[in-house]
Order: C-alpha cells, then sequence, then structure tokens
C-alpha cells in the first residue's frame, strides 16, 4: 500500500495534543460520576468511538492507494520553435506600435496557447541563435521574448537558411529514438519577407523529409514603411530613405514547400488564431506512448466508515448520572 500524503510532524503534536486533552476530560468526568457514586462506562464507548473515526478521516486524508496495474500513457503533444526576424526591417512601423512590437506580442501569445508543449525561442538576421531551447517554462519564455530587439544581432540583411539549418540541428537533437513515435515538430517563423540569402528550396525540402512543417507568418504592409534609425530614416548609397515593404512571396513558398501554411499580420488583420487552429489539428497526428504502474485511491472506503461512525456518534446518548 502506498499513500498519496504524509502526516508532518506539526500535524503528529496536534493530534497528540488533542488525544491528551481529551483523555483528561474524560477522567475529570469519571471523577465526577465516581463522587456520585456512578459508572460513566458510556463515556468510554463515545471516547473510542470518536477515536475510531477520527482515525478514519486521517487515513482518508492520506489517501491509501493499492491495487498496482498497467496504463498505457500516450503523451500528445508537440516541440516548437518560433523564430523572431531581427533584421532591421523589423523596426519599420507599418504596423503600430513596430513589426518587431508586433512580433514579440503575437509570439508571447503563442507561448500562452501551447503552454502544454515544448517551446523554444530562435532568432536570426543573416544568422540564427537559439534564444532558449526548448522548455516547458512559460515565465523565461515571456522573458525572453520582451527582451528582443533588432541591435541584438549585427545585420547586413536576412537570410532564411541559417534559420532552417540552426532549426534541423536542434530538432534532431531533441528527437528521442526510442520512442514509438515521435512528436510532431512544428517551427514558426516570423517575419516581414525579406530573404536575401539562398539554399532556402533546398533545406525546406530536408525539413519536410524530417517531417517538420514550417508556418510563416508575414508582419508588415505592401504599402510599406520607412525604417526608423537614430539620425532619422534609413537610407540607401544614393541617399535615398529605404521603404521597407512586406514581401510574402518567399514566406509563402517556404510553408508551402513543408506542408505548412502562410498567415499574415497587419494593422487590420491578425490572423494567428488560424494559426493556433492549424496547429491544434496536427497535435494528435504524432505521439510517444509509455507504460506506467499506476495505484487507486481508495480514500472512499474509509471516508464512507467514518460517515457512519459520526452518525452512530450522532444518535447514541449518554447518561453519566442517573438520579
Amino acid at each position: 500500500m502506498t499513500w498519496y500524503q504524509t502526516l508532518t510532524l506539526l500535524e503528529v503534536l496536534f493530534g497528540t495534543l488533542f488525544v491528551v486533552l481529551y483523555v483528561g476530560y474524560l477522567l475529570r468526568v469519571r471523577r465526577v460520576a465516581l463522587f456520585f457514586k456512578q459508572r460513566p462506562h458510556g463515556v468510554w464507548v463515545k471516547f473510542v468511538l470518536r477515536l475510531l473515526y477520527a482515525g478514519l478521516l486521517v487515513v482518508a486524508i492520506l489517501g491509501p492507494s493499492f491495487g498496482a496495474m498497467k496504463k498505457e500513457i500516450k503523451t500528445i503533444g508537440k516541440d516548437l520553435y518560433i523564430a523572431v526576424d531581427l533584421s532591421k526591417s523589423m523596426d519599420a512601423t507599418d504596423v503600430q506600435p513596430s513589426r518587431l512590437e508586433k512580433a514579440k506580442m503575437e509570439t508571447m501569445r503563442l507561448v500562452r496557447r501551447f503552454n502544454s508543449d515544448r517551446i523554444g525561442l530562435i532568432v536570426f538576421a543573416d544568422e540564427a541563435y537559439v534564444q532558449s531551447p526548448l522548455t516547458y517554462d512559460q515565465n523565461a519564455l515571456q522573458l525572453y521574448t520582451q527582451t528582443l530587439r533588432t541591435t541584438l544581432l549585427p545585420h547586413s540583411g536576412t537570410d532564411y537558411a541559417p534559420l532552417l539549418r540552426l532549426t534541423l540541428e536542434k530538432l534532431r537533437q531533441d528527437e528521442n529514438p526510442k520512442a514509438e513515435e515521435q512528436k510532431a515538430r512544428v517551427l514558426v517563423l516570423l517575419s516581414d519577407g525579406e530573404d536575401f540569402g539562398g539554399e532556402v528550396e533546398k533545406l525546406a525540402q530536408e525539413l519536410k523529409e524530417e517531417n517538420i512543417r514550417v508556418y510563416t507568418v508575414g508582419i508588415g504592409t505592401t504599402d510599406g514603411s520607412r525604417i526608423p534609425v537614430d539620425n532619422g530614416f534609413k537610407k540607401n548609397e544614393d541617399g535615398r530613405v529605404v521603404l521597407s515593404r512586406l514581401n510574402p512571396e518567399p514566406l509563402v513558398q517556404l510553408a508551402e514547400l513543408t506542408g505548412g501554411t502562410y498567415y499574415e499580420v497587419n494593422e487590420r488583420v491578425s490572423e494567428v488564431s488560424k494559426l493556433i487552429s492549424a496547429i491544434n489539428k496536427i497535435e494528435g497526428e504524432l505521439r510517444e506512448s509509455k507504460t506506467i504502474d499506476v495505484t487507486a485511491n481508495k480514500y472512499v472506503y474509509p471516508l464512507a466508515l467514518a460517515l457512519v461512525l459520526i452518525l452512530l456518534d450522532a444518535f447514541i446518548t449518554v447518561k453519566l448520572i442517573r438520579i
């Protein structure tokens, strides 16, 4: 037999004090009864009855467990990496307060929604880095997300290839080869779509072969916006102000190549709810199962017996002194 709860020293001390005080009360009743030449046997019957149901209540609270059995547990979940673009164009303000701030808000929304899954955070521009490894710690993920800014990485443009290579590497490392079936593995990429790199098609094919889906989220507008810098707005080599626009084509292509879907976030629309629904649909496709030993909490039996004794105690009356 096993127990779900254990008695602490404080509980034992209080229980002992109660019993001692109750016995003192009974001895005093006995002295009074003997003074009047009575025999208070009924008092001791009451004491034994109350001691029994008090003990049974304690046993019920502790949770006696027995009857071991084997049970198959299937864990349904995902390993989800969220990748946030930290290129300078993410400071554009066509989506208020900025593309990056909007991306951070949507990232925290995803973290809260998938709180039973392992989530990791990747940041990228022309290189990619793991900001947080796969974890269930929502507080840490929220903190990492809040600290994101475009100055965290050196910039020479945006390249999805290093991000895809890093995602493949990390998800392969976390794969459990002993599991009968693997968890669903997903990459959510938030960017404005300005990709200046290559190799994306080849890497996307590798992701698809590894059964890793990429869902892309385009943040920005096709009308575009200027990019704030310290001394005004970013300019090109000719001295003209750069206008950054959402470029959805690379994001759409990447999502389609891996079996994912492209979604968009702008001033008027946020399709993150649709993204959450799409990821939920693949939740039950892949899972791992294991057999564990389980026991059943049988607290109901001592509790029922204690209630019977409490009713019996209420109906039994004891006369200490007969005149």
